[in-house]
């Protein structure tokens, strides 16, 4: 995919993925502190992270395209490099999403309160939290360095004037 309606595809799908990996992030960390949030939400959890992970390719399939239709420059470089490294994360939330469904839906069958069934629990609590920081953070810094390659001497610190008359 490399233009949609004259517009870089990445510059459009990119919005996709920086709403989306935090708030599964989000939903992931409530899910796993909260079983009561995990029955509440079902299947909707995975999906959400599934959808999520499907969406990082896309975008960085499309910034791949961009990057050769833009000038080179540290900063481009800089930011696709820190775009390679989020597909990992995502897929870490959705692995972790599936497995937080699943420990949730099997105890709520079982309601033995097994011993195995908590340490799985707290296990999958742990990761998700260093998970969802870790997918967020990551988007952040990628957002921060995609802003900067693409505004990077791109506007005036002083206003310019304006087409609605303010300046």
């Amino acid at each position: 995919m490399s233009l949609v309606n004259g517009l870089p595809a990445h510059v459009l799908l990119v919005h996709f993925v920086v709403v989306l990996v935090p708030l599964t992030a989000l939903a992931l960390v409530v899910c796993a502190v909260w079983p009561a949030a995990a029955r509440r939400m079902g299947l909707v959890l995975p999906v959400l992270a599934l959808v999520t992970l499907v969406s990082v390719p896309l975008t960085t399939g499309a910034g791949e395209w961009l990057e050769k239709h833009v000038g080179s420059s540290a900063l481009v470089r800089q930011h696709a490099e820190l775009g390679d490294g989020l597909l990992p994360w995502a897929l870490g939330l959705f692995v972790l999403a599936a497995a937080v469904w699943w420990t949730t839906r099997r105890s709520a069958a079982q309601q033995d309160g097994a011993r195995s069934g908590s340490v799985i629990r707290i296990a999958a609590t742990v990761l998700s939290l260093a998970v969802a920081a870790g997918a967020v953070v990551d988007v952040y810094r990628i957002g921060d360095s995609g802003a900067k390659a693409a505004w990077q001497d791109g506007y005036s610190k002083t206003a310019t004037g304006s087409a609605d008359g303010d300046g």
